[in-house]
């Protein structure tokens, strides 16, 4: 059995500032988008973005990450809370963030900036989607670092007690999602992107890869306490998972099927 370190959510304080591990996962998260983004259009020149569109697109994409991720936790998870009070929309220091909110939110940005620049949205969001597990994996990090969002109860050998939580040994779900979500994704979606695809086809295995891989992991993570299991004893975010995985199969055959008429 392991015990979680309890590791000091504070990496580094300089006068009054303290530096939160969780705030600089999420520094290097986007850090490692932007340099293998630039290494992608350094190998291929000619594509969708070019370094200087693509330095603009993770300005929006990191706007569309924290606003949507925020108000997806707001919608998604605790909306009778924030209506009560919706004040504490803006107490983003309490935590809250929603990673399906989040891609709400970069799709939306991405589909502005794409029209505001002429660009073609599906073509940049292929290019952008083998990038993304990057900052899902820096996020899962900083989600086991902070002890939160543990695993359920479990008896496997490398089980893990979370002593901020209790001392029952649990699935380290967060290492679970760190690795499929992360690694196994980014190694998928850059060996399926290497070689030419159809319009969407990149788009639609991430949201096909990541909707599978997140409803499976869930079935090892503990339900949010105030929401606990849903319907059918799934939880919210394999229900949230669900339209992803739809959505990721249609976007695919969509793209096959338009490329087989225009051959």
């Amino acid at each position: 059995m392991l015990v979680h370190p309890q590791f000091d959510p504070v990496a580094l304080h300089i006068g009054p500032l303290a530096l939160r591990w969780y705030g600089l996962m999420y520094l290097a998260g986007f850090a490692l988008f932007w340099a293998a983004g630039r290494y992608r259009i350094a190998r291929a020149p000619g594509g969708v973005w070019d370094a200087k569109d693509f330095d603009d697109v993770l300005f929006y994409g990191i706007l569309g990450v924290i606003l949507g991720g925020r108000l997806g936790y707001v919608l998604f998870y605790k909306f009778s809370d924030y209506l009560a009070a919706p004040w504490k929309v803006f107490y983003v220091w309490e935590g809250g963030m929603s990673f399906h909110g989040g891609l709400l939110g970069v799709i939306l940005a991405l589909a502005w900036f794409a029209r505001s620049r002429q660009k073609d949205w599906l073509a940049g969001t292929d290019f952008i989607a083998p990038l993304v597990p990057l900052g899902l994996a820096a996020g899962r990090l900083g989600n086991f670092i902070n002890a939160e969002l543990w695993g359920r109860p479990a008896t496997v050998p490398w089980a893990m007690v979370f002593p901020n939580v209790d001392g029952v040994p649990r699935h380290p779900s967060q290492l679970y999602e760190f690795a499929l979500e992360g690694v196994v994704l980014l190694a998928a979606l850059w060996w399926f992107s290497a070689r030419a695809r159809p319009r969407g086809a990149v788009s639609g295995a991430f949201l096909l890869g990541y909707g599978v891989l997140r409803f499976l992991v869930e079935f090892t993570r503990e339900p949010d306490a105030f929401l606990g299991t849903l319907a059918l004893g799934l939880s919210m975010g394999q229900w949230l998972s669900l339209p992803m995985v739809l959505a990721g199969v249609a976007l695919l055959v969509w793209a096959y099927r338009t490329a087989g008429r225009n051959a």
